[in-house]
Order: C-alpha cells, then structure tokens, then sequence
C-alpha cells in the first residue's frame, strides 16, 4: 500500500536491555548506552561488534517498561559474544510479518506515537488483523545525521 508496506522478517538475534520506570527518551537514553558498551566489548570475549540498525524501542501499552535492541550483525548470528552486564541480553526474535509505516525527520516519543497510531487506524480501517498492544520504534540513523533521516513504526500482524 502506498501508506504502509508488509514485510516479511526471518528468525533473529537481538541484544537487548528492558529499562523500567523512565519515560520513553530516557530509555532510550539510557538503553541505547548499554547496548553501546556491549557492542563496545562488554562482552564474554571482550569483542567489539559493528554497530546495525535499526535500534528498536518495544512499546507496549500501559506500561512504563521500554525494550530497547540493536540487532546482531548476520556474522555473530549463529553465536553472538554474551553481555556482561546483567541488564543486557541477547533473544531470538522469531520469524515475523510486519505492518510498517516509513516517516523522516528526528522522532520524538509523541512522533513515534502519532504515526503509530495513523498506522493502527489505517490498518483498522483496511481490516487488517494486528497486535495492537504493542508496537516498535525504529531508528536507522546516527544523531549526527540532519537530512534524509528514516525511522519507522512496526506492528505485527495477526
């Protein structure tokens, strides 16, 4: 569809850290430095790993809980260095279809969420079944970046 695309996503591993209690830009604040040190070689063989994208944010509803990955580059796939952190660990995202709605400009929290939910309401109004308690944010850029940025919102098909 011209609004939204349907992609199919494969078995995959993600490093990832849950950060309670804070509001979504301090999670991701906060998440996105632990990732970075595991990345960096806070890991069990101290190996620095190529930074991907995009960083995801899990956004569940009604919750104060946010989700923060960075996906695990294809050649650690199969066995990925172990965080050392304790809040820091890595999961196996299984195989998945995904509503996506593509947007630019720096995303804030209310951004992310308002185009969230102009992809529900679209997807709704197609009839299109989707987990609607929950939804991911997406980043592919650096902070650095000014122009052409690209960030995205997922749902999860039914």
């Amino acid at each position: 569809a011209k609004d939204y695309e349907l992609r199919q996503y494969e078995t995959a591993k993600w490093v990832s850290t849950v950060i309670r209690g804070e509001t979504q830009k301090e999670a991701m604040r906060q998440g996105f430095w632990k990732l970075l040190h595991y990345i960096q070689g806070k890991n069990d063989k101290e190996m620095k790993i190529d930074m991907t994208v995009p960083v995801t944010c899990l956004v569940k509803s009604g919750s104060a809980d946010f989700k923060i990955s960075f996906f695990v580059p294809f050649e650690h796939q199969d066995s990925p260095p172990q965080p050392t952190d304790s809040d820091v660990f890595v999961e196996e995202r299984k195989a998945a279809a995904i509503f996506v709605r593509s947007f630019g400009g720096f995303a804030s929290p209310d951004k992310y969420a308002e185009e969230a939910e102009g992809l529900a309401k679209i997807l709704r109004n197609r009839g299109q079944p989707f987990h609607e308690d929950f939804f991911y944010t997406t980043g592919y850029d650096s902070p650095f970046k000014l122009f052409n940025r690209h960030n995205e919102v997922w749902y999860f098909k039914k």
